[in-house]
């Protein structure tokens, strides 16, 4: 008789230890290494930043005269108008051109052979493809820069941002294809299976079923390559004479020699390269960190 009240007053005082999570000593301990050596590179990051904005905002003779670390007592504009004048404008075109052109097709490609390539993984044909795509990823753009030449002369294109636009394509697809069968592989084989049912076609999956749920990482793999694109410099240099056909990483290579050492106007061209790229990574900072950490992990 004695036994019987014991046992409950036993099961009320572990309940709460049973729902307390394990981890919580854990982690509240403060890493104090990795808060220190995030912070030693933010400075890292943010100093040149900030070095090229002020500078930018420097005449010629006050940039040379103060120190470098120093903001302007009397800011100017003048060298971004000098930087506008100089066909500024036509170089953020051909990079947009070049971006958008290759980044759309590369993606479009890279869902419906990721799709392809999971749901029909037992082909022989698709695995070989899909060893292809993987293949890619080891050799690097510097190793084809003379095969890809040559190719572009044979075909005619030299000179021109298709000839940017159809190697930029090529190099995105291999990373694309295998975070997107990543993430396609993730989708309940169950979900698939009730569609056949109700009567859709393969296509119709791709598009009403798979895209809808791989969102994230078809927004992480346009980021990743609008920004990869954007900043291509060898492609240009290689393949494009004309100063029409410039992109904006090439026209930074010729403001230095136009200007000669002109630093403020040549930071200034700096600027307003990167402006675009920082509010593109600003939307999509989360969507490509979970993205892609997502794609590897799996």
């Amino acid at each position: 008789m004695t036994t019987t009240p014991t046992e409950p007053r036993r099961l009320q005082k572990a309940a709460p230890r049973e729902r307390q999570p394990p981890s919580r000593q854990a982690s509240g301990r403060r890493n104090w290494a990795a808060g220190l050596a995030g912070w030693l590179w933010l400075v890292v990051v943010a100093v040149p930043l900030y070095w090229a904005l002020i500078t930018s905002l420097k005449t010629q003779n006050r940039y040379y005269a103060s120190n470098p670390l120093a903001p302007s007592s009397d800011p100017t504009l003048d060298n971004y108008r000098l930087v506008v004048e100089s066909d500024f404008l036509g170089y953020l075109v051909n990079s947009v051109v070049v971006t958008v052109g290759a980044v759309v097709p590369a993606v479009v490609f890279s869902f419906m052979a990721a799709y392809a390539i999971v749901r029909g993984w037992r082909m022989r044909v698709l695995r070989a493809v899909n060893g292809l795509f993987l293949l890619g990823l080891a050799i690097p753009l510097q190793a084809t820069v003379i095969p890809v030449y040559l190719i572009i002369i044979r075909l005619g294109l030299y000179d021109s941002l298709l000839a940017l636009i159809l190697p930029s394509i090529a190099f995105a697809i291999p990373l694309s294809v295998l975070v997107l069968s990543n993430f396609v592989r993730d989708v309940p084989k169950e979900l698939f299976d009730s569609m056949r049912v109700d009567g859709a076609t393969e296509w119709t999956t791709l598009w009403r079923l798979a895209a809808p749920l791989t969102r994230p990482a078809i927004l992480t793999v346009t980021i990743f390559n609008a920004l990869t694109i954007w900043n291509g410099f060898l492609l240009p240099l290689i393949l494009t004479q004309s100063p029409d056909r410039r992109t904006l990483p090439l026209a930074l290579w010729t403001f230095q020699g136009q200007y000669g050492f002109n630093f403020p106007a040549v930071l200034a061209a700096v600027v307003l390269t990167t402006l675009p790229v920082l509010v593109l990574y600003a939307f999509g900072r989360r969507q490509l960190l979970s993205g892609l950490t997502a794609g590897f992990s799996r």
